[in-house]
């Protein structure tokens, strides 16, 4: 198999956002490769321990890749404050006598973002509604980097497990490394549990991960681009605006938005140059404003959460009326057209950038902030329930039967020739139940039903 074959047949798909198929990604040819070491998403650590611990891997792998897309400048990107992980690269790098730049980064959120960070290094804003590639650049994260390496230089490598940060309010704040399909309750456990007896669960970081409550932990399992868990008391402020229904955001909007554009002025797409203002979709919201052109600056919204959780000093929620707006847009199939005129970025960028320290307070996560981890625990549990749908494209579809007998890595679902989408792999060895969404996998005993 050549390079994007293996990769393909790895199943990898990138960790640090939606799941996009990696092997479609690197298909591209691209002048500058740059690798997202960021991790800006408050408590995370994930992305931070491979970087110290899997640096000779993340160096080889970028190295690998900028060869493959043909690549003139590799660089990766990495907080100026994560001091010990710059050092950690940077000597793998002279170490390997390779030519890679470590672009330092200032502390602030959302600094990876993949169209935020290329601005950042290569001072281009990539145009509304385009992609990287569109600009000559390909972005992977660090995570997704080393999975690529390990696919080339492994012999039948497979994604079939994950690191994951667990923290917050629970016993013992920790790292992670378990089967895809465990249960969340299961990876809080390993965490010493939770402190507080009633509790809400982030999948992900407090400002774009989703939400689940006790009773669907047990139910709920760990994914290929999971990378954070991080429990809070159920009365925690991040829980409340969450739970604010459609009519109740629009009835707000109506009736309390004061058009400060404070939305507008911190917004990093705003910043970059793009033609979206929350503010004016709260005002065509507010009086009931249905026409596309009015509206279609939702379509660029990367749902960072600046908007509502940062900047609104009316408590008001931008970022979940464009999630409306934008949904009732695309099921109208309707996308947005650019002019094809370049783009400039804010000459106030720079001076309002939302500082991570700020946005932490503001967050009311101050008391997990000082959370620092290097000690990782594994797992092997009983059984795993693995989604068929973990990815951007269209579900895997199962290639195994119920009450089948399978080995850890082996393949058990595919995404059809053609189709966009990435292979899954058993991550226990045991009996399946293939079910609509999802295969499960009982180690002993048989599958259930």
């Amino acid at each position: 198999m050549n390079f994007i074959e293996k990769v393909k047949a790895s199943g990898i798909v990138g960790v640090g956002g939606a799941g996009f198929p990696t092997h479609v990604k690197l298909r591209s040819k691209a002048s500058c490769f740059i690798v997202n070491g960021i991790e800006c998403e408050p408590l995370l650590e994930t992305d931070k321990y491979y970087m110290r611990h899997y640096a000779k891997e993340l160096v080889a792998g970028i190295n690998l890749i900028s060869k493959e897309i043909e690549a003139t400048r590799s660089v990766i990107g990495i907080k100026a404050k994560n001091t010990k992980e710059i050092k950690a690269v940077q000597e793998e790098i002279e170490q390997q006598g390779l030519n890679i730049e470590v672009y330092q980064v200032k502390s602030y959120y959302p600094a990876g973002d993949e169209q935020m960070l290329i601005k950042e290094i290569t001072d281009i804003s990539v145009q509304p509604g385009a992609i990287p590639i569109s600009a000559g650049v390909v972005v992977l994260n660090v995570g997704t980097v080393i999975d690529v390496y390990k696919s080339v230089t492994q012999k039948n490598y497979a994604i079939t497990h994950r690191m994951i940060t667990v923290t917050g309010a629970v016993h013992k704040p920790t790292l992670i490394r378990v089967p895809i399909g465990t249960s969340i309750k299961r990876c809080i456990q390993l965490a010493g549990g939770a402190i507080c007896q009633e509790f809400k669960v982030i999948l992900g970081g407090p400002m774009m991960g989703h939400h689940c409550n006790q009773q669907q932990i047990d139910s709920t399992f760990t994914t290929k681009t999971l990378g954070g868990i991080i429990v809070l008391p159920q009365t925690h402020s991040i829980f409340e605006k969450a739970g604010l229904s459609d009519k109740q955001v629009i009835h707000r909007a109506e009736s309390a938005c004061i058009q400060c554009r404070m939305c507008t002025d911190l917004c990093p797409r705003f910043l970059n140059g793009h033609p979206l203002e929350p503010h004016k979709i709260m005002r065509a919201i507010g009086f009931g404003v249905v026409e596309v052109e009015a509206l279609k600056g939702a379509l660029l919204c990367c749902e960072c959460g600046v908007c509502e959780m940062y900047a609104c000093p009316m408590e008001m929620s931008p970022k979940k009326i464009n999630q409306n707006v934008k949904k009732a847009l695309l099921a109208k199939d309707i996308r947005y057209q650019h002019d094809g005129i370049p783009v400039e970025a804010s000459e106030y960028r720079e001076y309002r950038h939302v500082q991570t320290q700020r946005l932490i307070a503001r967050l009311g996560l101050n008391q997990y902030s000082h959370i620092h981890l290097d000690e990782v625990v594994e797992d092997k549990p009983e059984s795993v329930t693995i989604a068929l749908r973990q990815h951007i494209g269209q579900p895997a579809q199962p290639i195994v039967k119920s009450k089948q007998k399978v080995q850890v890595g082996e393949c058990i679902a595919e995404v059809p020739e053609g189709g966009l989408g990435a292979a899954i792999h058993a991550s226990c060895s045991g009996y399946v139940y293939v079910s609509e969404e999802s295969i499960t996998i009982a180690l002993s005993g048989g599958s259930k039903g």
